[in-house]
């Protein structure tokens, strides 16, 4: 087992167990009137994942199924600008967590951040990214239902083997677009 190996297997399975905590703090982002526009449009672009029907992991898929939604999470909120991080707060904790991610993925890494780029142009649940930093009635609902979700949320258990990292990046590198 190497090094790197190790990490990802101390680290992911706490970042499961903090998803929920974790989508709860970008909902709270949408609600702050002195939230910068990026960083809203990567919390919404990040909790709209979320609630996507074909996400790149099932959520039903053994212990692997919320571990994409942790990635999202953390790639999105690296990608708001510097200037733009709340230091210290969740935007700030959540992107250096994405270092190992692009440590893990290697070379994958860039398609995954691709991938969440285009996150702020889809939608998830007939809503989009925009509809949500633009009315706040769908924003508001968008809290909601984060909270709902985080409420019956379960974190998975991931089996900390080296294994479980074999599937993870295999998956991965056959989901994520060219």
């Amino acid at each position: 087992m190497t090094t790197l190996d190790s990490r990802c297997l101390e680290a992911f399975p706490g970042w499961l167990k903090s998803l929920a905590e974790d989508a709860q703090k970008l909902a709270g982002l949408l609600e702050q009137a002195d939230a910068s526009p990026a960083s809203q449009r990567g919390a919404a672009s990040a909790l709209n994942y979320l609630f996507k029907s074909l996400d790149l992991i099932p959520d039903g898929l053994e212990d692997l199924g919320f571990i994409d939604d942790a990635f999202v999470l953390r790639v999105a909120s690296a990608q708001v600008a510097e200037a733009e991080r709340d230091a210290g707060g969740v935007l700030a904790r959540l992107a250096e967590d994405a270092a190992l991610i692009s440590e893990f993925l290697g070379p994958d890494y860039e398609r995954l951040e691709r991938y969440v780029e285009k996150l702020a142009s889809g939608s998830a649940r007939g809503r989009s990214v925009a509809q949500v930093l633009e009315d706040a009635a769908v924003r508001s609902e968008l809290v909601r239902e984060v909270g709902q979700w985080a409420a019956s949320y379960a974190a998975p258990s991931f089996t900390r083997d080296t294994r479980s990292l074999v599937k993870l990046k295999s998956f991965l590198g056959t989901r994520l677009p060219q």
